[in-house]
Formats: C-alpha cells, sequence, structure tokens
C-alpha cells in the first residue's frame, strides 16, 4: 500500500513540474509577443529570408484544427458579422420608414424627402468612416447608392411627387458623389456600385416610354464614371454592364422612332426624333475616345479592343434603320465613310507612333472596315458596287501591314476579302433570275483581279517572324489561300454572268444549257489551275484544282444529272471525264518526278558520305 502511495505522488510531482514547465514557456512566448509588437519596424532588405516570429509561432500553437473554428476566425478577421447586422439595421430604418409613407402617417412628398435624405445621409457617413479607417465604411457605401435609385425610381414611378428631371438629377449627384469618394480613399466599391446603381434606376424609369434624351444623359454620364473607375481596378464586367444597357435602351429608341416613321406617324415627344442623330453620335464617339485612351495608353484589355467595332456597328445599324425609315440615308453613308477613313487614319497613327509598329492598330483597322462595309452601300446606292472598293481597301492596308510589322492587319485583310467575294457571290447569284445587266461583271471582274494580286504578294512577302498572330495560329501562312480561293469565286461569278447574257438570246431551252455550261467552266478551271500547278510544282495550287474539281464532280452528279438530259449533258459529263484523266496523267507525273528526285538526293547523300570517309582515310597531303 505504501509502494502504490509513493507511486501516486510521484506522478503528481512529475505533471507538476510538467504543468510549470508549459507555463513558463507560455509566458516566455507572451513577453516575446509584446516586445516584437512594440519593436521600431524592421530594417532587413527584402532579400533577407523570412523569420518565424513570436505572434506566429504562438498563432501556431494555438492554431484551431477544426473547420467550424476557422470558420468563426475568417468571419471575425474580415468583421463579416459586424457588417452583416449594420446592413440589417440600415435596412430596417428604411423599411420602417416606407411602412409609415405606406399607411399614410407619412405624407406621401414628405416620406420621399425623407427617404431620399436618409439615403444621402448614409452616403456622408460611408464617407467619415472611410475618413477614420472603419471597417464598416463598405457597407454604407454600398447601401446608400442602392437605397437612393430604389427610392428615386419609387418616388417618382409610383408616388410621381418627384418629377423627371430632378430625379435623373439626383442619381447624377449620387454617382459624382460616390466617385468622389472613390479616388479620394482609393477604394473600388463606391463608384462601382454607384454607376451600376444609377445606371439600372435610370433605365427602370419610365420604362419602356422613358424620355430618351434625358436618359441617354444619364447612361453617358454612368458611362464616364465607368471608365473612371477602370483607373482604380480592372472592371471588366461593369464596363459591360454599361455597355449592354446603353445599347439596349437607346436600340429601343430606334426601334420605337423607326416603327412610327414607317407608319407616316408623327414621333411623340418623349422620341425626340431631332435628338436621336446627334445623340447616338456623341456616344458612338464617346466609346470610341475610352477605346483610344487605353490602347494609346498601353492598357488595353478586351473591352477596349473590342469596344470600336461594337459600339460603331451598333449605333450604325441603329441610326441606319431610323435613316432608312425616314427615307433618306445617303447622308448617313458618306457619314459612316467619313467615320471609317477616320479609324484607319487612327491605326496609321497608331502604328507609326509605337515602337513595335504595331500599338493597337489593328483595333481601329477592324472598326473602320466594319463600318466601310456598312456605310459604303447606303452612300453609292449599290451593293454590288461597293465590294471592290472593300477588295481594294484590303490590298492597300495589307501592304501597310507588311510596313507596320503587324500580322493582326494582314488577317483582318483577308476576312475583307472573303466578305467581298461571299458579297459578290450572293449578289449575283440572286441576279440570275432578273436578268441581271452586263454592267455587273466590271466590279466582278476588279475584284477577281485585285484578289490574285494579293494572294501573289502575300506569297511573296511572308508574314513578319515576330507576329503574334501568324507565329501562333497559322505560322505558315496557310489562310491565304483563302485569297486564292475568293478570286476564283469572283472569276466564276463574273463568266457566269457572261455565258448568262450570251445564252439568254439565242437558245430556248436556256436553263438546262446554262446549267451544263458552268460545270464545264467549273471542270476548265480545275484543268487550268493543276497545269498551273504542275508547271510551277506548287503544292498550294494543286490542292486547289483538287478541291475545285470535287466541286465540278458534285455538280455532275448530283445536278446535272438528276435535271438535264441531251447534249448539254454530254457536255458537262464529257468536261469532268476530260479534267479527271488530265489531272491523273499531270498527278502521275509528279508522284514520279517526286519520287526519282528523292532517289537522286538519297545518292547525292550517299556519295558525300563515301567521299567524307575517303577524305578522313586519305593522307593529309594527298587530300589537300
Amino acid at each position: 500500500m505504501s509502494d502504490e502511495q509513493t507511486s501516486l505522488d510521484a506522478r503528481v510531482e512529475h505533471l507538476s513540474a510538467e504543468l510549470a514547465s508549459l507555463t513558463k514557456r507560455v509566458e516566455h512566448l507572451y513577453e516575446r509577443l509584446h516586445l516584437s509588437e512594440s519593436a521600431p519596424p524592421s530594417t532587413e532588405t527584402k532579400a533577407s529570408p523570412p523569420r518565424l516570429t513570436a505572434a506566429a509561432a504562438l498563432e501556431a500553437i494555438e492554431a484551431p484544427t477544426d473547420m467550424s473554428e476557422e470558420v468563426l476566425t475568417w468571419a471575425g478577421k474580415a468583421s463579416l458579422l459586424p457588417r452583416l447586422a449594420t446592413l440589417c439595421f440600415l435596412l430596417v430604418l428604411a423599411l420602417a420608414l416606407r411602412t409609415l409613407t405606406d399607411s399614410a402617417i407619412i405624407p406621401t412628398l414628405s416620406g420621399s424627402v425623407l427617404g431620399m435624405g436618409y439615403a444621402a445621409a448614409i452616403i456622408l457617413a460611408g464617407w467619415y468612416l472611410y475618413r477614420q479607417g472603419s471597417p464598416l465604411a463598405p457597407v454604407f457605401a454600398a447601401c446608400g447608392p442602392l437605397l437612393m435609385g430604389l427610392i428615386v425610381v419609387e418616388t417618382h414611378t409610383r408616388f410621381a411627387s418627384l418629377p423627371l428631371v430632378p430625379a435623373y438629377l439626383t442619381l447624377m449627384a449620387t454617382g459624382g458623389i460616390l466617385a468622389f469618394i472613390s479616388f479620394q480613399f482609393r477604394a473600388y466599391l463606391p463608384i462601382a456600385v454607384g454607376t451600376l446603381s444609377i445606371c439600372l434606376a435610370a433605365a427602370a424609369i419610365d420604362y419602356p416610354h422613358p424620355y430618351f434624351p434625358y436618359l441617354a444623359m444619364v447612361l453617358l454620364f454612368a458611362n464616364l464614371l465607368g471608365h473612371g473607375a477602370e483607373q482604380l481596378k480592372r472592371s471588366p464586367w461593369l464596363r459591360w454592364i454599361l455597355l449592354l444597357v446603353t445599347m439596349l435602351m437607346l436600340q429601343l429608341w430606334s426601334v420605337r422612332l423607326g416603327m412610327l416613321l414607317m407608319r407616316n406617324e408623327p414621333a411623340t415627344a418623349d422620341l425626340a426624333r431631332e435628338w436621336f442623330f446627334p445623340i447616338v453620335a456623341i456616344i458612338a464617339l464617346l466609346y470610341a475616345v475610352i477605346s483610344f485612351s487605353g490602347i494609346r495608353k498601353e492598357m488595353k484589355s478586351r473591352f477596349d479592343v473590342s469596344l470600336p467595332t461594337i459600339s460603331t456597328a451598333w449605333a450604325f445599324s441603329a441610326a441606319a434603320y431610323v435613316a432608312t425609315a425616314a427615307g433618306g440615308t445617303r447622308f448617313l453613308g458618306w457619314a459612316g465613310i467619313i467615320v471609317a477613313t477616320s479609324y484607319l487614319g487612327i491605326a496609321y497613327w497608331l502604328a507609326n507612333k509605337s515602337a513595335t509598329g504595331k500599338g493597337g492598330a489593328n483595333v481601329f483597322v477592324f472598326a473602320g472596315a466594319v463600318v466601310l462595309a456598312l456605310a459604303l452601300p447606303l452612300a453609292s446606292g449599290s451593293y454590288l458596287n461597293s465590294l471592290p472598293v472593300i477588295s481594294v481597301t484590303a490590298f492597300f492596308l495589307a501592304i501597310l501591314s507588311r510596313q507596320w510589322h503587324n500580322g493582326a492587319v494582314r488577317a483582318t485583310t483577308y476576312l475583307m476579302q472573303l466578305y467581298a467575294s461571299l458579297g459578290m457571290a450572293l449578289t449575283i447569284g440572286s441576279a440570275m433570275s432578273k436578268a441581271p445587266d452586263f454592267i455587273i461583271v466590271l466590279p466582278a471582274g476588279l475584284m477577281s483581279a485585285t484578289q490574285m494580286f494579293h494572294y501573289q504578294w502575300s506569297r511573296r512577302w511572308p508574314p513578319h517572324a515576330d507576329s503574334a498572330t501568324f507565329g501562333k495560329l497559322d505560322p505558315k501562312d496557310r489562310s491565304a489561300v483563302c485569297l486564292l480561293l475568293a478570286s476564283l469565286v469572283c472569276g466564276f461569278f463574273m463568266l457566269r454572268t457572261v455565258i448568262y447574257q450570251f445564252l439568254l438570246p439565242l437558245h430556248p431551252d436556256m436553263p438546262a444549257i446554262f446549267r451544263c455550261a458552268q460545270t464545264v467552266l467549273i471542270n476548265a478551271a480545275a484543268i487550268a489551275l493543276m497545269l498551273f500547278a504542275y508547271l510551277r510544282r506548287n503544292r498550294e495550287v494543286r490542292n486547289v484544282a483538287v478541291l475545285v474539281t470535287i466541286a465540278g464532280a458534285i455538280k455532275v452528279f448530283l445536278y446535272d444529272l438528276l435535271g438535264t438530259h441531251g447534249a448539254p449533258l454530254v457536255a458537262s459529263v464529257f468536261s469532268f471525264g476530260t479534267a479527271a484523266a488530265i489531272e491523273s496523267v499531270l498527278l502521275g507525273r509528279w508522284q514520279h518526278a517526286a519520287g526519282r528526285e528523292a532517289t537522286e538526293g538519297d545518292e547525292a547523300v550517299k556519295h558525300r558520305a563515301d567521299d567524307d570517309e575517303d577524305n578522313d582515310g586519305a593522307d593529309p597531303d594527298t587530300a589537300l
């Protein structure tokens, strides 16, 4: 019994000693923690290795292992619960004020004034809290503009106690104050929430019959604030939302105005017809300036890169709809040409100003090409006659792209030629049933020649090695074959029109002859391409010839055999057989010549290897 008592006493003494030791360690760490907090800032360089401070050691000892403890720790650091509580109290006061107004305890006008005053007080409290460095400042800065927007919309729409102009001015003043707070304290949240609030609130006032000039003024101001928010923090989502809301509301304006003009009805006061074109032009100009500003400062984002094309194409389309409904588009077409020329001039300036020759030039080249494609038909009065201008412009832009070392501009010229070729094919193809004039052959021939020169130029001057566009996507510039295909398409429709005009007065069975004549034309083109490829040993042209031959085969076996008969069908089938036979002979010789060249190359390599071995084993003097 005495032995057990002695053992128990020893264990108690051992545990007491361990507890005393742990207590001393905690006291030591606590003293070091206070010393590290009161010590002056360290003058160590950034290259010195980090040390494990006493605070970090104590935090590591006392770190919670339970997930719930970690969540509570994070919530405490983020001041989540105090912010949620503050938000609830702010909303409770707002809802109480709304309840008193709905119950007629407070007059409607007085309740509206008190509500807007309460929202303004929250915004001012947010400014004060930002100045004090309080973690609750973002709650006030976010809650204030949201309440202000809701109160202004409801006061004007439901109670009709706030006129339209003061409502819009109140929203603009709210956005301006929050922008001032953001720039003063370098905080992104106030300007972001305030800009989004005034934009959505302005769009909601009197929807779908707002007074569009005033609405456009608020949207213009909101877009300026969104551009200012970009200076504090990259905010593409905010700018995309502002752009989308602006485009939707002004598109609503154009649709309603255009429908009234088409019915020859007088425009209502809210549509303000005389303000439509100036406001659309101002907003498009604002977007162009915003994009130019971002690109010029080399802070361009996807928003800045796509903004000129999207905004200008939208603005021109909306204006063209209204102008068409009003019965006059010639002036708008020439205005679009001026805008497109200005964009190309800006691109030229950016390319020459940049040290690399690029400087975002393609942003305005692409936008200018899009506007040019939209404006030329309106200015000239003919879609077909506008296509050669686009084709020639693309060729000269390709020459400039080589001087600028800009592969993106070069790729844009390829797209321009494809667009022109496709437009030409659709226009001439749809005009065949209307017996088109022979004069349409001229633009088709000009385009075919221009695109062929463009293709030859691209093969003579390949893209520069530092081109990001072609270096990553198409290092061998295989996409230039699209120029050859575009030239062939334009040439085919040119000759197709000639054949149509020649056969129309001569043969009563014109449809069957014309169908088979097109097949003969396709097969003849395949033969010519294959001969050219064989003589020049050009594999690219050879592949195009094979593609044209496949098109001829489809035309013969799926269209001519099922829809024609007699001599035209014989000529069609015979032309394809001739093309297949000639290409078979030429391809066989090509393969034979390629195999012979490969064999001769292997023998030459073998002979050189043998000569090297003989020289290695010979006497140096004899070898010399």
